[in-house]
Parts: C-alpha cells; sequence; structure tokens
C-alpha cells in the first residue's frame, strides 16, 4: 500500500522479560512532515542512544531505508530475506508456467532459481547477478511462445534492480540465521493488518483522503501502544482516563 508507510520496532527492555517490549507507528509519507521525528521518539521511548549500534531491517523500498539511514548511519542496514523471497516466488511460478512450452528448459530455469536463492542466502552477489544474466538470456526462447513472456521478462529486470539496489544491504543470511540473528520481518506484516486493521480494508467501500488516513493511523498506534490516554491527559490534566482496548 503506496500511501502508508508503517513498521514495528522491539527492544529488549530486560533479560528477564519472556518477550520484548514492542511499539508501533504509522504515517501517510506525502502527509507527515515529521516522520523523522516521529521514528526518533518510538526509538528514544526504548532507551535508543544515538551513538547505538542496532539493526534496521526493511523492504528496500527508498522511501523507508532513507529513513533509517538518517536515523542511525553507523547502524546495520538489512534487507529483509521475507521480501526477497517472495519475489524469488514470483519468479518462480512464472517458471513453472513455462513447462508446458518446453519442458526442459522450464525446468532449467527453475533450477538455476533455485542457486540464485542459495546464492542470496549466502550473500554471495557477485554469483547471484550472474545467475539473474544466465535466467535472462534463456527466457528469451519462450519470447514468440509464453503468452506471459513480458511480464516474466519485466519481473526479471525488476528483480536484477532490485538486488543491484540494495546490494550493500544484503548479508550472509545463512550465517545470520545459524547465531539467531534477525534475517526477516515477516512479523510486521501482521502488525501492519493490525494497524491498518478494517477501517482501510477495500470490501468497506470507504474513500480516504490522505489527511484522514494520516490522522487516523496516528490515534490507532496511540491505542496499540496504550498511549491514546496519556495523550489526552496532557491535553487535559484533569480529566480521568483509561486506556481504550485494542479493539478500539
Amino acid at each position: 500500500m503506496q500511501l502508508l508507510r508503517t513498521t514495528t520496532l522491539a527492544f529488549k527492555r530486560d533479560e528477564e522479560e519472556e518477550h520484548p517490549s514492542s511499539k508501533c507507528f504509522g504515517f501517510v509519507q506525502t502527509v507527515d512532515p515529521q516522520s523523522k521525528r516521529r521514528l526518533y521518539e518510538v526509538l528514544k521511548s526504548h532507551g535508543f542512544q544515538l551513538n547505538q549500534q542496532i539493526p534496521f531491517l526493511s523492504d528496500g523500498e527508498d522511501t523507508v531505508r532513507d529513513l533509517q539511514f538518517y536515523m542511525s548511519p553507523e547502524a546495520e542496514h538489512i534487507l529483509d530475506w521475507f521480501h526477497l523471497s517472495m519475489r524469488l516466488t514470483v519468479l518462480g511460478q512464472y517458471a513453472k508456467g513455462l513447462v508446458h512450452h518446453d519442458q526442459q528448459l522450464s525446468e532449467e530455469i527453475q533450477e538455476k532459481l533455485k542457486r540464485l536463492k542459495w546464492s542470496l542466502w549466502h550473500g554471495n552477489l557477485y554469483k547471484a547477478l550472474y545467475k539473474i544474466e544466465d535466467i535472462e538470456s534463456l527466457i528469451y526462447n519462450f519470447e514468440e511462445t509464453y503468452p506471459k513472456f513480458k511480464q516474466l521478462a519485466k519481473a526479471v529486470e525488476e528483480f536484477r534492480i532490485y538486488i543491484t539496489n540494495n546490494s550493500h544491504l544484503i548479508p550472509n543470511y545463512g550465517e545470520r540465521y545459524r547465531y539467531g540473528e534477525a534475517i526477516a520481518t515477516g512479523f510486521v506484516e501482521s502488525t501492519v493488518n493490525q494497524v491498518v486493521s478494517k477501517r482501510f480494508c477495500k470490501k468497506q467501500q470507504m474513500q480516504w483522503s490522505k489527511r484522514g488516513a494520516h490522522l487516523l493511523l496516528q490515534t490507532r498506534v496511540k491505542t496499540l501502544n496504550r498511549e491514546l490516554g496519556s495523550a489526552f491527559k496532557q491535553w487535559y490534566p484533569d480529566m480521568e482516563v483509561e486506556e481504550v482496548p485494542d479493539a478500539a
């Protein structure tokens, strides 16, 4: 969803805590003039220091990545394996569709995709880019026979650009995984659904202005972070308030 930019952050406040404390924030990027400040305040609430080394994971989109670099240029910035592997899955679906036109060549492309994924998993960018070039050369055998050839060619080209633009964010995922370090943000997808909720669902047949969506997001994340009551308390010190439950 291009209109919205949401993320979650989790930090261990106490080594004895079973689960890390977490907060979420969201904003409409074309409306919010203080998105950097918003992220900083979330980090600060967890004890973040400007010189602290922390890992940031993102899907590689420029807006989110630039925000992370601005916030902590010395931190470790990593391309999310979840989003990377999802793009590979799309290419794999296209490759399976080629089997009806040339089974042997289709299987060869599928095997190269497996090797491409292995290279990226181990952070070997040289081999990965070389394999993408191989795949690009092979798919042109289907230019006249595969109805979805243009979509396939575009998907492969976009993947090559995606890997090239984010090459400096691709670590050795296998090594990180073995040491128990974060490599993916699949849990964020559920958080996005939780923040956005049914209010932005297409089935609701509702149209939101960008400003309206941005303001609703601020109310929603304050509710999820258990901060809505304290926000009202700042405006109205004498007001007796209780934190609104998540369902609100």
